[in-house]
């Protein structure tokens, strides 16, 4: 039996949530099922749960080896580990469409003809530019480092969803603009959305 080589990886849509927000280098994948499994080097597509499916990263397998058992008199025995990806490429907010692709479970086995199909679909890399990203908060305390510490509770207690960041080119700071979640939020009390 010839195994596959390329993958479809679903992303859980609260996961997603946590991707487009955070820069993350890996994706863990651990509940897997008992399908056919990725192998170490083995490409991937992750794809959004959503209707219909949409592609938002590209990766490749890091590994998923099974791990021994904790108990010593089954050290022979594995047992199914995560499969983690690490990505190569990440557009989350400019997904590629897949509308043909059904997923079949976490992780679905694709024909190489499918899989180079859909990734011509996505939007070539750009190089990357230099933004300024800042997070400005008034903070009332008696000395710097305790509004420092403060600074830092308020970003970890109220997070993205709450904290406006101000981004602009590195070149044009003019063209400021405010996001929260990742979206752009307008933060002018006068205007309305």
């Amino acid at each position: 039996m010839v195994r596959m080589a390329q993958w479809a990886v679903v992303i859980p849509e609260a996961r997603l949530a946590a991707e487009r927000l955070f820069h993350h280098e890996t994706l863990e994948l651990t509940d897997v099922g008992d399908a056919p499994r990725p192998l170490a080097g083995d490409e991937v597509l992750v794809i959004a749960e959503a209707q219909p499916p949409q592609i938002v990263a590209l990766g490749r397998v890091a590994s998923a080896a099974g791990r021994a058992d904790d108990d010593p008199d089954n050290a022979d025995v594995a047992t199914p580990g995560p499969v983690v990806v690490t990505y190569t490429r990440r557009f989350f907010d400019d997904p590629a469409a897949a509308a043909e692709l059904t997923p079949a479970g976490p992780v679905t086995p694709l024909d190489s003809n499918t899989f180079a199909t859909l990734t011509a679909r996505v939007a070539p890399a750009v190089d990357n530019r230099t933004w300024l990203v800042s997070l400005d908060l008034p903070i009332e305390a008696p000395n710097p480092a305790e509004a420092v510490r403060l600074f830092w509770s308020y970003v970890m207690d109220l997070g993205p969803r709450e904290l406006p960041t101000y981004v602009s080119p590195s070149d044009d700071e003019l063209a400021m603009q405010a996001f929260v979640l990742g979206e752009e939020a307008n933060q002018d009390p006068e205007e309305e959305d």
